[in-house]
C-alpha cells in the first residue's frame, strides 16, 4: 500500500508520540521515588517534593512533547490510525519499566505486547487515506451534518442521564458509569481536537483559520470536553482499581472515537470491504494486547498479597490526569496488606 504525505506523517508523530508518552511515565515515577527518599514522604499521602525534583520535570515535559506530537498528528491523519496506536505507549513503558525500573513483566504481558504491535501494524497497514480540506468551514460542514448531529445528540443525552441519574445511584460501584462519561465526551473531543488540529496547520502553511468564529468554536468544545473527561476519569480512578479501569476505558474510548471519526470524516468511505474489516480486526488485537497487558498487571498485583511486590508499569490513563503519586498509593496499600498478612501467621505460630 502506497502512504500519502500526509498520513505518513500522522502515523510518524502518532509512534512519536506514543514513545515520549510511556518514556515519561518511568521518567516521572523514577523523579517520584528519589524524592521520596530524599524528602522521607511520597506523592501518595500528599508529599509534593517531587516538584524540587529536576528528574521528575524532564518527565513532565517529556510527556507534553508526546501530547503536543499527538495533537498534531490529528491534523494529517484519521482518527482511526491516530487513535489505536496510542496503545503503544504501554509497550514502551512496560519495557522500560523492566530495563530501568527492574519491575518484572508477566509472560501473558509480552504476549500482549506483541498483539498490539501485530494489530497496530494491520491498522497503519489498511488505514484509510486522510482527505485534503482547505478551509476549516468544511469541518464545519461535516460536524453540522445530521449523521453526526444525531451522534452528537445521542452522546449528549446518555453523558446527561449518566450524570444525573446513573452517577448518584451506582457511579461509585459500577466502573461502566464514570468511564462511559469519560468515553462518551472523548470521542467529541478528539473529533474537535481534530478539527482545531487541521485549523492551525492551514493557518501555519498561510491559510489563516483563527479569522472564522468555526475555529473559536471547537476550541470550546474541546476545553469543555477535556475538563469533563479529566474531572471524571479522576472519579474513576479513585474510585476502582486502575487494572479494571486502563482497559475499559480505552475499549470503551477508542471505540466511540472510530465510530465518530467514520460518522464526521467518512474515514471509510472509498475503502473497500477486505480493508475495512482488516482495520476492525487490527484493532480488536490491539484492544485484546491492551487488555491482556493490564490483567497481567492485575495478577501481579495480586500476587504480592502471597510475596514479594513489583510495582505496575503506569498505565495509558494517566496521562489523561493528575495521578502523580497514584503507582505509590497502590505500593502503599500493597505493602500495608502484606504486614497485616505476616502478623497474623506469626499469630497462627503463636
Amino acid at each position: 500500500m502506497v502512504f500519502s504525505k500526509d498520513n505518513m506523517t500522522g502515523i510518524i508523530l502518532a509512534l512519536l508520540s506514543s514513545v515520549f508518552i510511556g518514556a515519561s511515565f518511568i521518567i516521572k515515577k523514577k523523579g517520584l521515588r528519589r524524592a521520596a527518599v530524599v524528602s522521607g514522604v511520597r506523592a501518595g499521602v500528599g508529599g509534593y517534593s517531587y516538584l524540587m525534583e529536576p528528574l521528575w520535570w524532564i518527565g513532565m515535559i517529556t510527556m507534553i512533547v508526546g501530547e503536543i506530537a499527538n495533537f498534531v498528528a490529528y491534523a494529517f491523519a484519521p482518527a482511526v490510525l491516530v487513535t489505536p496506536l496510542g496503545a503503544l505507549s504501554i509497550i514502551v513503558s512496560a519495557v522500560l519499566a523492566q530495563i530501568i525500573l527492574k519491575e518484572k513483566l508477566h509472560p501473558l504481558g509480552i504476549l500482549g505486547c506483541v498483539l498490539c504491535i501485530a494489530g497496530s501494524v494491520v491498522i497503519v497497514i489498511h488505514a484509510p487515506q486522510e482527505h485534503p480540506i482547505s478551509s476549516v468551514k468544511e469541518i464545519w460542514y461535516m460536524a453540522t451534518q445530521k449523521a453526526f448531529l444525531l451522534y452528537m445528540g445521542s452522546v449528549i443525552v446518555l453523558v446527561f442521564i449518566l450524570v444525573f441519574y446513573f452517577a448518584p445511584q451506582c457511579g461509585h460501584s459500577n466502573v461502566l458509569v464514570f468511564t462511559g462519561i469519560c468515553s462518551l465526551m472523548g470521542s467529541l473531543s478528539v473529533m474537535s481536537v481534530k478539527a482545531l488540529g487541521t485549523s492551525l496547520k492551514l493557518t501555519v502553511e498561510g491559510k489563516n483559520q483563527l479569522i472564522y468564529p468555526e475555529t473559536w468554536a471547537f476550541m470550546f468544545v474541546v476545553a469543555v470536553c477535556v475538563v469533563t473527561q479529566m474531572n471524571y476519569l479522576n472519579k474513576a480512578l479513585d474510585t476502582f482499581n486502575t487494572a479494571v479501569v486502563s482497559p475499559i476505558y480505552y475499549v470503551m474510548f477508542t471505540t466511540l472515537t472510530i465510530v465518530a471519526s467514520v460518522i464526521m470524516f467518512k474515514d471509510w468511505d472509498g475503502q473497500n470491504v477486505g480493508s475495512i474489516m482488516s482495520e476492525i480486526c487490527g484493532f480488536i488485537v490491539v484492544l485484546s494486547g491492551t487488555i491482556l497487558l493490564h490483567v497481567t498487571k492485575d495478577v501481579e498485583r495480586s500476587s504480592s498479597f502471597r510475596g514479594n511486590y513489583t510495582p505496575s508499569s503506569p498505565t495509558l490513563s494517566t496521562r489523561l490526569c493528575n495521578s502523580n503519586g497514584e503507582s505509590h498509593k497502590h505500593e502503599e496499600e500493597d505493602e500495608s496488606c502484606s504486614e497485616e498478612g505476616d502478623s497474623r501467621r506469626q499469630d497462627l505460630q503463636v
